[in-house]
């Protein structure tokens, strides 16, 4: 039972880190925010060994090239802080993606 309660406690005092990522192939690159870097990159990572285009934007480009030609990578980490809401921290993710697209 205490080995429970101190996974549980762990859990709620593991910082939320968010932030930009770009999926790239060749010049191309999707950029997109998360509010889980971790999650995303392991969801790539699972479409990548499963053959299964992660976005329907990059199908055209999955076909031609093949999940070889693909990469991820993290653009920027933006961590929540504990004040944060959910939603400011989702604004704030917004708020990053729009200065990475006026970047690219």
């Amino acid at each position: 039972m205490e080995r429970k309660k101190a996974l549980k406690e762990n859990y709620k005092n593991k910082s939320i880190v968010g932030g930009i990522y770009g999926i790239r192939c060749g010049e191309k690159v999707w950029l997109k925010s998360t509010k889980g870097l971790e999650g995303q990159k392991n969801r790539f990572a699972f479409s990548v060994s499963t053959d299964s285009c992660p976005e329907p934007a990059m199908l055209k480009d999955w076909k031609t090239f093949g999940k070889e030609a693909f990469s991820f990578e993290v653009l920027e980490e933006l961590e929540k802080k504990e004040s944060q809401s959910d939603r400011e921290f989702k604004e704030d993710l917004a708020t990053l993606l729009e200065i990475w697209n006026e970047k690219t």
